[in-house]
């Protein structure tokens, strides 16, 4: 309630049983909601997901439907399908809609759902550089990239990947990076993507 969620996120939280935020919530909900860049460090299972969901479909209420306006980037198949079950349960009532983007499915049902209007995306780097690829996904409205779990994207070789996503966003952006630790190869990529972030 101190954060002041749309009632139809009040809703969200209320069925879920959440009812004090995790020091992760507590210290990123609120630079979030201000349109800050943030650099959030946190183990998993500390309510990280949360922490960004939670403002996102705030600033998502206002403004268009219908296009790609946040897109959240996780290592696996598992944290991306988690990400987009957080993002439906959090936000049922807003009437948002979002998808969950990974390889090892055909494509064209993605296409598909993509092309009926989706506000938030939830991807892995190689499915979703595909779809840029492709054409297949429009990120020319986006208002807020999270680049989830980068600690494990740097371990797992994706840091490239990453890099050609981010060439491929042209528009300015908010923009988060939620990390369990920070390598050095992640530094960098704060130095170069974020800017004067919390």
């Amino acid at each position: 309630e101190t954060f002041n969620f749309h009632p139809s996120i009040m809703a969200g939280i209320q069925a879920l049983g959440y009812i004090t935020p995790t020091p992760i919530q507590l210290k990123a909900i609120p630079p979030i909601m201000q349109g800050r860049d943030l650099l959030g460090i946190a183990q998993t299972g500390t309510g990280k997901t949360a922490a960004f969901v939670l403002p996102i479909l705030q600033h998502l209420l206002q403004g268009p439907r219908g296009y790609v306006r946040a897109l959240i980037i996780s290592p696996t198949r598992e944290l991306t399908e988690q990400t987009c079950e957080a993002i439906s349960d959090l936000g049922k009532e807003t009437r948002l809609q979002s998808i969950a983007i990974y390889g090892g499915l055909s494509m064209n049902p993605q296409i598909q759902r993509l092309r009926g209007g989706i506000e938030l995306v939830a991807a892995c780097p190689g499915r979703l550089l595909d779809h840029l690829w492709r054409g297949t996904v429009n990120l020319s409205h986006l208002e807020v990239l999270v680049i989830d779990e980068a600690d494990r994207m740097f371990d797992m070789g994706f840091l490239p990947d990453i890099r050609n996503i981010l060439k491929c966003l042209l528009n300015p952006r908010q923009t988060l990076l939620f990390s369990a630790t920070m390598p050095s190869g992640i530094r960098c990529l704060v130095k170069e993507f974020l800017h004067d972030p919390v």
